[in-house]
């Protein structure tokens, strides 16, 4: 037997789940259970009536039950939401602890395309989770050791004027402009010259032996980066900040009793001089097992030790129960051999989830990974597009607005179209960055709801003096009414779902449904001009309700929700 909840008179909304009979020992051998869910369901209505809650009960189909809920009902359930500061929704007082590892750059690189997705999926899962109760801690794996810091830093010394000539300043600062350039001068050097690159990997030795020098160099080029970080988040608008970046050198002096109590354990072996883990379920192309490295034969380490090592951490130290990794979806099987050799080694003990949460790509107009003459696109020179489309649309709006005014509104309206296109994608899809689409006054776009929003605050400005919004619930309502009331109940359900799956794509389809559905009331409701003063503040409260709602979710994926548009 299910249960079916109507919307309007015309098409209930329907969440049911079919009776199923259970055959009992009153059911002679041989003896058919067909026809039973209706006959029950038929029972089920006998022994209920209508009340203050429900309107109407009636048997549909193959043993569903329509339920038909009252007009008064649905006005005292806005009432209560738009009352209560969190619209209804509950927090889990029994949540636990989740580490949420995401984001992840590297430091004297900027930030590309690629960085876009693990930092804005994060930021929105952090927010759900949170709201939900969930106790939050972040974490920002930055790249700051390992060889390449000996190729950077040898670079540095032997050239420390170079790469100041023509620096010229641009959105992400001058020092990381700087940064970019040695990276890419060290780089070509350390591949085309075999001298430069043994001292390179010298200088590593003597940057993990704590030489001053070196370390006074590595630690320039940290605190530069950071300042660069810190501005791209910003711009983004995401919750991380300097105290959740703990970078690969954190675990470095935790990597060798790692590898030790693998070893001891006998869960790592070693093999042509490496220290690995062996999986039987796990073979490369030519048939052969192919393990995870936890160290090379040098007695050098790689990301295996560092995330090992950061297991062990979050799980001992920080008591996490939930440990999320939102990295791109090719990283799948180093995360299925990191999880199980730490399972095997007792760190991720079966009362702890980890879950690497993958995601897809970034894709051009063509199709193809977004680059730009080859090369991966600035994550900073792809905000700018979005702003820039923004701006113009904005500024065709309202041409009234001053120049500052303009550019913050731009702002607002350009990150949030970028965010709720990642976000609207299901995770693990690929999608395609369109500015011109993104930044649309109409389909599926965050702009379009932030307009929404806007055109709901500027009805409750424009509302009489002394009509406040309020649930008349002697009022008979309208389909379109009742629809938008239903829908404004599924709000919570919608938060939850989205705690559970790890999947903010679910909120962003509500939150469009939601401002159809507002378009429609809209549209077949007149508020300020309603044919009473009941009837005006009752729909005044289905406004403000739909722009709480709109705001709380928006802000639960980051995004801005502009009081004008």
């Amino acid at each position: 037997m299910g249960a079916a909840i109507s919307g309007s008179g015309a098409e209930p909304r329907k969440r049911a789940v079919r009776c199923q009979t259970v055959p009992n020992r009153s059911y002679e051998p041989g003896q058919a259970a067909a026809g039973q869910p209706p006959r029950l369901a038929a029972r089920v209505l006998e022994n209920l009536g209508s009340d203050r809650v429900i309107a109407n009960l009636e048997v549909s189909g193959p043993g569903f039950i329509n339920v038909t809920v009252t007009d008064a009902a649905i006005l005292e359930r806005l009432a209560a939401r738009a009352a209560d500061a969190r619209l209804g929704v509950g927090s889990n007082a029994e949540a636990g602890v989740t580490v949420i590892d995401y984001s992840q750059p590297n430091i004297a690189k900027e930030m590309h395309v690629g960085h876009l997705r693990s930092t804005i999926i994060g930021d929105a899962l952090v927010r759900a989770l949170e709201f939900t109760g969930e106790k939050v801690i972040r974490r920002n794996h930055r790249g700051d050791w390992g060889t390449q810091f000996g190729m950077l830093i040898q670079y540095l010394i032997e050239h420390p004027t170079e790469l100041d000539e023509g620096t010229e300043p641009d959105d992400s600062g001058p020092s990381m402009s700087r940064l970019n350039r040695l990276y890419k001068a060290s780089r070509a050097k350390f591949d085309s010259d075999a001298d430069f690159a043994d001292r390179a990997r010298r200088r590593v030795v003597e940057l993990q032996a704590g030489h001053a020098e070196t370390v006074a160099s590595w630690q320039g080029m940290v605190d530069e980066s950071k300042v660069y970080f810190e501005a791209v988040y910003a711009r983004l608008g995401v919750l991380l900040e300097d105290a959740d970046a703990v970078g690969e050198s954190y675990y470095n002096p935790m990597l060798a009793d790692v590898c030790a109590d693998l070893e001891a354990s006998g869960v790592a072996v070693r093999s042509d001089g490496a220290l690995c883990v062996f999986f039987e379920d796990i073979k490369g192309p030519n048939g052969e097992p192919t393990p995870l490295i936890v160290q090379k034969s040098d007695g050098g380490y790689g990301y295996a030790t560092t995330d090992l090592a950061a297991i062990r951490d979050r799980v001992g130290m920080l008591g996490a129960n939930q440990l999320l990794y939102v990295v791109d979806s090719r990283q799948a099987l180093h995360f299925q051999m990191v999880f199980e050799t730490a399972r095997r080694a007792g760190w991720l003990p079966d009362n702890v989830r980890a879950l690497h949460l993958g995601f897809g790509t970034v894709l051009g107009k063509d199709g193809k990974p977004k680059t730009r003459s080859g090369e991966t696109v600035r994550l900073m020179d792809l905000l700018d597009e979005a702003v820039d489309r923004a701006r113009t649309v904005v500024a065709e709006k309202s041409p009234q607005l001053a120049s500052e005014e303009l550019e913050d509104r731009a702002k607002q309206v350009g990150i949030g179209a970028v965010k709720y296109a990642d976000l609207s994608t299901s995770r693990t899809r690929d999608y395609i960055f369109d500015a011109d689409r993104m930044v649309s006054l109409n389909g599926d776009t965050g702009t379009y709801l932030q307009y929404a929003y806007a055109r709901i605050q500027s009805i409750l400005r424009k509302a009489p003096e002394g009509v406040t919004p309020t649930a008349h619930q002697d009022l008979a309502l309208e389909p379109a009414e009742r629809a938008l009331g239903l829908l404004l109940d599924e709000f919570g359900a919608t938060i939850e779902l989205v705690a559970e799956t790890f999947e903010p794509h679910r909120l962003c389809a509500y939150l469009h449904s939601l401002a159809a559905a507002y378009t429609t009331f809209y549209e077949h409701c007149p508020v300020l001009k309603a044919p009473s003063r009941e009837v005006m503040e009752t729909r005044l409260l289905l406004c403000q309700l739909t722009g709480q709602t709109l705001r709380q979710g928006m802000d639960l994926l980051g995004i801005g929700t502009p009081e004008r548009f």
